[in-house]
């Protein structure tokens, strides 16, 4: 009987190539070492990167051949050639923003339902409160945020920080804040695939000295998308706050965004809704009324969906003056616009401590119309 040792069988898996690079097993690392021999029964352990590797039955088979062609055929290989993982062996990432308190994601199911201006003027509302707030502008094909404070000639900088460098925000009303738009010029479209799409994001969360910040608001892209996904997937979101006005097309929409994060793969907590254009009040007319996109219809699904209704913001007309100029409504707490997000804020603030209480997800919080 030839004499079999280690080296005999490596060279004999020397012939086997790993179809996902054209290299031998050997040469890309996919051999252990772990060799163990008992007289004609010979075990080998193969380590890839990863359980679901689309090769592992192929090499498994080829490595079986090459042993009983190159080293002995009679050797007992069949069945005990040992697969391994590398995952298991990888330290589990850092948290990302470990310094943040609550991560907050800001969605609506269609777009033109004001939820970057929500966004924005929530932000601010929770720094005047006295909130570290920190803001982060995902909408990729649509940056809004650089106009709405009056900062779209901005361009964060780094620093370096303990040999790492960190992108600033830009930190304007008391809110520290990132947008692609601060990294494209102004007038071009960005037209991105979404992997693309999905890396700049992780960069702007990543690899930003955000701080230690007691909100962390994320202005989502409007609909449903992989960039969601990627979102909620790379980041411990603490609830979403949904927002529609009051139509039926804005609230069937916004059902699907609510299905979104609360579905199986998703589970990311509904803090609660916000119904934007709630009515129309005309300057000349203060405590005037009119409901030009429907009344109520996001306070009724509100309590259809179970979940909190944080605020109705009204539309007049110095809301799109404010947001054009990039000043925020919100910081002028004496106008109805001013004291409706003032009342959101307050509201919102509730609800993430109520979440983070883990008290009932049913329990409402009341909203003061006045």
């Amino acid at each position: 009987m030839a004499n079999i040792y280690p080296e005999l069988i490596i060279d004999a898996l020397r012939n086997v190539r790993y179809p996902g690079t054209g290299k031998n097993i050997v040469e890309t690392g996919l051999v252990s070492g772990d060799i163990h021999i008992d007289g004609l029964k010979v075990s080998v352990s193969l380590l890839f990167d990863k359980p679901n590797d689309p090769f592992i039955k192929s090499v498994v088979k080829a490595a079986e051949t090459a042993i009983l062609t190159y080293a002995n055929p009679d050797i007992e290989i069949k069945g005990n050639i040992e697969v391994k993982t590398k995952e298991a062996k990888q330290q589990k990432p850092a948290k990302l923003l470990p310094q943040v308190k609550n991560i907050i994601a800001i969605s609506s199911g269609k777009g033109g339902v004001g939820k970057s201006a929500v966004s924005a003027n929530l932000a601010v509302a929770l720094a005047q409160k006295g909130y570290k707030v920190g803001l982060l502008d995902a909408d990729i094909s649509g940056p809004s945020l650089p106009k709405m404070f009056g900062e779209e000639e901005a361009r964060p900088f780094l620093e370096t920080v303990d040999g790492r460098e960190y992108i600033i925000p830009v930190e304007k009303y008391g809110v520290k804040m990132l947008s692609i738009g601060f990294f494209v010029n102004k007038n071009d479209a960005v037209v991105w695939r979404g992997a693309m799409a999905g890396n700049a994001l992780k960069q702007l969360i990543a690899d930003a000295n955000w701080g230690s910040l007691d909100y962390f608001l994320i202005d989502f892209p409007p609909g449903t998308s992989d960039i969601h996904l990627t979102l909620v997937q790379t980041l411990a979101i603490t609830g979403a706050i949904v927002v529609s006005t009051p139509q039926e097309v804005a609230l069937a929409d916004a059902r699907k965004g609510i299905g979104m994060f609360t579905n199986d793969k998703v589970r990311v907590p509904i803090l609660g809704l916000v119904e934007n254009m709630a009515w129309f009040t005309p300057a000349e007319l203060p405590d005037n009324k009119y409901y030009i996109f429907g009344k109520d219809g996001a306070k009724n699904l509100a309590k259809e969906m179970n979940v909190p209704l944080l605020g109705q913001i009204p539309v007049v007309q110095s809301i799109c003056e404010s947001g054009d100029k990039g000043v925020p409504a919100a910081l002028n707490g004496n106008t109805m616009t001013g004291m409706a997000f003032a009342r959101l804020a307050d509201n919102f603030v509730i609800s993430a401590d109520r979440r983070n209480a883990e008290l009932a997800p049913t329990q409402k919080v009341e909203v003061h119309d006045r």
